[in-house]
């Protein structure tokens, strides 16, 4: 659908190879200046008599003013880049707060706690944080900020600082109830546009992952049965000595193939995977924003038909209707800004993610046909070599 994506057009007369097309990606926007840097390393596994988990060094490097260190070093659980998000979506109710990985993850997939889950997530938990450092105004939230600087102590003490449980009950019922409620009658048309674009996306986007992990089990299943079939070819030449060089060369032949194709497996599940399902996340919260959204703009709705019905007090309603207006306004200009740097981050990482994938295929197949070439022509000069003894006299 062209309408999810804007991709480079290239001339089909004029080849052009992965790595300059790579290249373009990479350059086309020119270098970008930071003044922040952080890194999440060095998972360390934490057992006590309550509960077993992980936390993670979180370091931090920054030229800005207003911290009073160039370089922090704090430790943090995953439950802590919770309750991060959680305070950057109650400050920012209307931005795009990048997802994290899930607390818990599908039965069957990788078991919790193994290395490769730790480094799953490590990855997640680095690119969240680094895309909050990389946005115009989450990046400068005071949460944000303690959250990078204070010792395990400060943040556990910052922590109870936050609304009380009555008061975040009564933020839950008011979202469900906000939710449920009918669709907003003066909702402007281009956030009509973005709910019909985000219903499309995030269907697209869970079919091409629903895809991609059939994809990547059949890859999988593909790559166990060479493992076994390669070794019969090197057992079947231990009893058959005329063929037996040409057995043991199909033999290593699916050797190399069955390694390209375990190359190309560790680009599906490491770069392709991760992408996607990411955008799965980052569709749910985009529909998340957009109702409250509509939420501020219903509220403000149901000020103006409360002005129009009453008669007295219309003075005060008056204040508050412009404060909602106000508030409105606000919502709309940090959603439209937040939703056309979303869209062209999801470009570039679509973009990228693809043409990565393009380039591990086009290896994997390069790799196996000159195996197979290579096999041929050492066949073909064997036979060449036996038809010249038998014609000598």
């Amino acid at each position: 659908d062209a309408s999810l994506t804007e991709v480079n057009s290239f001339s089909p007369s004029v080849p052009i190879s992965p790595s300059s097309m790579m290249n373009q990606y990479k350059f086309e926007d020119g270098p970008e200046l930071r003044d922040l840097f952080i890194t999440v390393d060095d998972p360390e596994s934490h057992i006590t008599a309550i509960e077993t988990f992980i936390t993670y060094r979180v370091v931090t490097k920054t030229s800005r003013g207003e911290f009073d260190s160039s370089e922090y070093e704090v430790r943090r659980r995953y439950q802590d880049f919770l309750w991060l998000k959680s305070k950057l979506e109650e400050a920012h109710p209307t931005l795009i707060i990048p997802p994290l990985p899930e607390k818990f993850i599908m039965k069957g997939m990788v078991e919790r706690f193994s290395d490769e889950f730790i480094e799953t997530r490590r990855k997640a938990l680095h690119k969240f944080l680094n895309r909050i450092a990389d946005h115009p105004t989450l990046t400068f939230n005071e949460d944000f900020k303690i959250f990078l600087t204070a010792q395990a102590w400060e943040l556990s003490s910052h922590k109870k600082q936050g609304p009380g449980l009555l008061s975040r009950m009564g933020q839950t019922v008011r979202a469900v109830a906000s939710s449920v409620r009918g669709a907003v009658k003066n909702r402007p048309g281009m956030f009509t546009e973005m709910n019909d674009y985000m219903e499309t996306f995030s269907q697209k986007i869970n079919l091409l992952d629903k895809i991609a992990h059939r994809i990547y089990k059949e890859e999988r299943d593909y790559f166990n049965e060479m493992k076994e079939y390669g070794p019969i070819h090197t057992l079947w030449s231990a009893s058959e000595e005329d063929i037996a060089d040409s057995l043991k060369g199909i033999a290593s032949c699916i050797d190399r193939c069955c390694k390209a194709t375990e190359k190309r497996m560790a680009g599906l599940s490491e770069n392709l995977l991760p992408i996607l399902h990411e955008y799965i996340l980052y569709s749910e919260i985009l529909m998340g924003v957009l109702r409250r959204r509509d939420q501020i703009q219903g509220e403000l709705d149901s000020r103006v038909d409360a002005l129009a019905n009453k008669k007295t007090e219309k003075e005060l309603f008056s204040e508050e209707i412009g404060k909602l207006e106000d508030k409105v306004e606000r919502a709309n200009n940090a959603l439209k800004a937040d939703w056309d740097r979303w869209k062209q981050n999801m470009q570039c990482d679509m973009r990228s993610t693809f043409t990565n994938v393009a380039e591990n295929n086009l290896r994997f197949y390069e790799e196996c046909l000159a195996t197979w070439e290579s096999f041929l022509a050492s066949q073909t000069v064997d036979l060449h070599v036996e038809e010249d003894s038998e014609d000598r006299p």
